[in-house]
Formats: C-alpha cells, structure tokens, sequence
C-alpha cells in the first residue's frame, strides 16, 4: 500500500490508491523447448507469475514509491517479468551434463537446487542417474509445475528415479534425504546443480550450508555452479559465494567457459559480452 496525500485535512483520502502500473497483469503459464545433445525435444513449461515473484514485487515497488530508489543500481531490484524464462545456465549446464553424462550422471544421486522448470534435472534422469531430487522455493506451484514437467516428459523411460520438492535453502535437509535409495537413507548426494543462482546475494550464506549438509563426503562427489552475471556492475557480489564456499571448506575450480552468440535481455544494461557468457565452477570437498 501507497500513502496517497491529496491535500485533505486528515490527509486519509486516496490512501489505497495505488500509481499507475504497480501491478503487473498475471501472466499465462507458458512452453519453451529445449533439443537435447542427441537431438530430443524436450518440451518444458514455465509458470506465469509466482505469489513468490508478486510478494518480491510489491515490496520492491514499496520501497521504490517510499523511499525514491534507484533502478539499476540497487542490489535488492526483483523483475518480476523475467521469472518464467528459461535461463542461459540452465540451458548450458544441461548441455555440459549430457555430454558427459557418463562421468557426472550415470548411477549417481543427484540434487538440483533453485531448479525453476527443472530441465538439467531431466536431463539427469533421462541419462540413468540412480535418483533425481528436483528443488524448488517450497510454494505450491512452483513444485507442481515441476511436477507437471516430470509427468509429462515423454522422454523418461521410467519416473521411478526423479521426483519434486519444496525446499527452503539453509533449512534442514532431511526431506531431501529421504528420497535417496534406501541403503542410503540418511546420507547425501554424488551430484549438486545450481544454476543462475548466484544473484541472490543474499541467500548466498544459506546456499552454501545446504551444500554443506548435501553434498556426499567422497571426493568424487562435487557441485556444479553455472551462472551468468546478467548485471555486471555486481560481478564481484555474485562470486563472492566462492570466497564462502572456501570458507566453508570447498575447494573451487573453474571448469568452463561459454560466450553465447546474443544477450539474454537485449534492454539491460551493462557489458555485453558478460551478459553473454556462462560461468562454470566446480566445488569438492577440501582434504581435512
């Protein structure tokens, strides 16, 4: 809500009235494919507008009517019309997973964490990992439409190794856990995704203590941290995760490297060529 003085006297009138494009018309839900290195379509849907996303929406728009922020210069901006795309890391890392599925994949356990429309997931069991836990903020239509992905792709021999969960970064990860086989129950997993996550500076802290308490203590076992920094100016805010990563007794390693040919976002600003380029790392346990 939006304060609205109009001169009167008790300065109450207009008090519920909104500015003009505070809110944002609720977008459909949406398909986006996706051809697989052997040459598969895959056929994903992404969710219109999240309560999550609306919730960030109207805080952020909150803040901007009260307190005059900037746009492009503030670190907590949320856009929430670029919630239901299908992101470059996305894309990528599941490119990288397949093509070396017989190393990273194949009967491994596997959890991906902030997965949105779930795709390197999928890809995951669709190159025989033992078992795929698929992550998402636990808000029930995110999960669902991960769901929905799992159920209606045409490309997985068996559902029996992938299934979807909510799950809040930092919190406890019995949940997570307890969809690993059952000699495993209890343990932790071979294999972490996160992709275009490191945005969220913020929750940085809380990302790291989740791989911390799922990450297998094997030095086979490792995470996979694709990103772009699709706002340059805060580069060294998205790989500041590493220095907690070290901290938090990882070893780091860039391992990739990829310059698309075009911009995600043509209209945002910042270099071009970061906007174009995705990151890879890899985290392993430290020696003790």
């Amino acid at each position: 809500m939006v304060y609205v003085d109009d001169g009167s006297e008790d300065g109450a009138l207009g008090m519920f009235e909104e500015p003009a494009g505070y809110y944002q018309p609720e977008k459909q839900p949406t398909t986006v494919s996706h051809r697989t290195m052997n040459g598969q379509e895959l056929i994903l849907r992404l969710i219109g507008l999240s309560p999550l996303w609306f919730t960030k929406a109207v805080l952020w728009e909150t803040k901007r009517h009260t307190h005059g922020f900037g746009l492009k210069n503030d670190d907590e901006q949320t856009d929430t019309t670029k919630g239901h795309l299908l992101w470059n890391a996305g894309r990528t890392v599941a490119d990288y997973l397949e093509t070396n599925a017989s190393s990273l994949i194949q009967g491994k356990t596997v959890l991906e964490l902030g997965a949105g429309a779930g795709l390197p997931s999928l890809i995951c069991a669709m190159n025989d990992a033992r078992q795929v836990v698929v992550t998402d903020y636990p808000e029930a239509d995110l999960i669902e439409n991960l769901r929905h992905n799992i159920s209606t792709c045409s490309q997985l021999s068996s559902r029996s190794n992938i299934c979807a969960e909510g799950y809040l970064w930092g919190a406890p990860t019995n949940v997570l856990s307890s969809h690993l086989p059952a000699t495993q129950h209890g343990q932790a997993f071979d294999l972490l995704i996160l992709a275009d996550l490191l945005f969220n500076h913020s929750e940085h802290s809380k990302l790291i203590s989740t791989v911390q308490q799922t990450l297998k203590r094997s030095p086979n076992a490792q995470a996979l941290v694709f990103f772009t920094p699709y706002r340059p100016w805060l580069l060294q805010k998205d790989i500041a995760f590493f220095g907690l990563a070290r901290e938090g007794g990882f070893m780091v390693e860039h391992i990739f490297e990829h310059v698309l040919e075009k911009v995600m976002f043509e209209e945002d600003p910042g270099d071009e060529l970061l906007r174009r380029t995705v990151f890879g790392y890899r985290l392993t346990w430290a020696p003790s």
